[in-house]
C-alpha cells in the first residue's frame, strides 16, 4: 500500500518515481517487465495477445531456515485477438528492468496453463540503450537507432477493505 500512496502523491506532483528502474525489485519494475516479456513470450507461442495489463506488490516470504525475502506478487489480466482471456501471475524475486523477471510464473489462456516458467525474457540480452564504441579506424560504421518503446502505462489499484455493517438500511420505494 506505501507503493500506491508514493505512486499517488508522484502523480500529484507531477513526478516519475513510479517509472521501472534498473536493477531495482520493485512492482512497478515488475509489472512492466512481466506485461511486456509476458506479452512476447505468449505472442512466440502463438497466443495472439490483443492486450495485458499487470499490477504487483510487496510479499514477504519466509524461507525455510527462518529467513525473510521480499518477492514481488505480479498479476496480469488480458486478452487474446480472439476474445479468449489471459492470465498471467507468479511470485518474483528478481528483475532485470525490460529484459527479464525471475520467479515462478504461469500464464493461462481461456483458462488452460499455457506455459510456466522461472525465468520469462532474456536476462543476458544486450543494453539497447547504451549505444556502441566507435569504430577504431577503417571505414566509419553507421548503426541504426533501436526504435524507442512505446508508452508504457503501470496501473496501480489501492483496495479498501472495510467489515461489514451489521445494519442495514433500506430506502423505502414509491
Amino acid at each position: 500500500m506505501a507503493v500506491a500512496v508514493a505512486c499517488g502523491a508522484a502523480a500529484v506532483f507531477g513526478a516519475v518515481a513510479c517509472q521501472p528502474v534498473e536493477g531495482d525489485l520493485n512492482p512497478s519494475t515488475v509489472s512492466a517487465t512481466t506485461d511486456q516479456q509476458g506479452t512476447a513470450e505468449l505472442n512466440r507461442q502463438h497466443a495472439q495477445v490483443a492486450w495485458l495489463s499487470c499490477s504487483g506488490a510487496y510479499v514477504n516470504r519466509t524461507t525455510g531456515s527462518g529467513a525473510t525475502t521480499q518477492e514481488v506478487h505480479v498479476d496480469c489480466r488480458g486478452e487474446t485477438k480472439e476474445g479468449k482471456a489471459v492470465t498471467l501471475s507468479g511470485d518474483v524475486y528478481g528483475v532485470v528492468s525490460g529484459k527479464c523477471v525471475r520467479g515462478s510464473l504461469t500464464a493461462k489462456v481461456d483458462g488452460k496453463v499455457w506455459f510456466h516458467l522461472g525465468v520469462l525474457g532474456n536476462c543476458a540480452a544486450p543494453d539497447t540503450t547504451t549505444p556502441p564504441p566507435p569504430s577504431q579506424g577503417g571505414t566509419p560504421t553507421t548503426t541504426p537507432q533501436p526504435q524507442q518503446p512505446g508508452e508504457t502505462q503501470t496501473v496501480t489499484e489501492t483496495v479498501t477493505v472495510r467489515a461489514p455493517s451489521s445494519t442495514c438500511t433500506t430506502f423505502q420505494g414509491k
